[in-house]
């Protein structure tokens, strides 16, 4: 596989875009969902978190902003290292994922843009062409959050939404994340490794049906593995149903009210 090193994937889509001689674009395109389902004990997946871990929170030449979540799997658990990110949720959203794209079996590291193309997580190639097909996608609905904060033992968030399209249907789903995390791995394929990821899911929740305009709270549990000491976020997007293609997103950092 081609090295992910060599050139940065934001001068490659730059450079794919007037390769193809694309007019430039009058307006913000949408964000750009990126879940990378990955594991501790995959060989194969530091490559895809470093990836991540690059394009998180930046833009692409185009102007679409990369909102990504790590997602960690249980299927590698057995096999010598126990990810301590890891939880069933993750392992049965990709199932979901890859009921959905008609593949054989599940794999790590798998990126998923926008709920609609899949690609492996570390070809920055693929994930370049993914990104420049997206912006052929009209935007659906806007998801803006409005206050991000920790209340008590619960996030309290407040969004709005407004439909860019005629009614479009989904869910409202919340992602709580560490903004980085750290692990020193004893065992299994990364054996001897320190491992560093970004934007590591610990929770996510459906807290609402999408509506086409309007402002919304909602309350969601606060995960048991968040720590003061550490920064934490949140992921708010609208999903069509059954896991269908990301309407709109946004993320904010959480405050915590004493």
């Amino acid at each position: 596989m081609q090295s992910i090193w060599q050139h940065s994937l934001l001068s490659l889509v730059l450079a794919q875009m007037l390769s193809l001689g694309l007019p430039a674009q009058t307006a913000t395109p949408p964000p750009l969902l990126v879940e990378l389902f990955t594991s501790e004990g995959c060989s194969s997946c530091p490559p895809a978190d470093a990836l991540l871990r690059e394009i998180n929170g930046t833009r692409t030449s185009s102007g679409q902003l990369i909102v990504g979540i790590s997602e960690h799997v249980t299927y590698w658990n057995s096999l010598g290292w126990a990810d301590p990110f890891s939880a069933s949720v993750f392992t049965e959203r990709q199932n979901a994922y890859g009921n959905k794209f008609g593949l054989d079996s599940v794999y790590t590291p798998q990126m998923v843009v926008n709920g609609a193309q899949q690609v492996v997580g570390s070809d920055r190639n693929g994930l370049a062409r993914i990104f420049k097909k997206e912006l052929d996608q009209p935007i659906q609905l806007q998801v803006h959050i409005l206050s991000a904060k920790i209340v008590g033992n619960a996030v309290l968030v407040r969004f709005s939404t407004t439909a860019e399209a005629p009614n479009p249907k989904g869910d409202i789903v919340a992602v709580l994340a560490d903004d980085t995390a750290r692990s020193s791995v004893a065992r299994g394929e990364n054996s001897g490794r320190n491992l560093t990821h970004v934007a590591v899911a610990r929770s996510i929740t459906r807290v609402s049906m999408a509506k086409s305009t309007g402002e919304q709270e909602v309350r969601i549990p606060l995960p048991s593995s968040f720590r003061d000491s550490e920064q934490h976020h949140v992921i708010l997007f609208a999903q069509a149903p059954a896991h269908g293609r990301v309407l709109g997103v946004d993320s904010a950092s959480l405050a915590r009210l004493d």
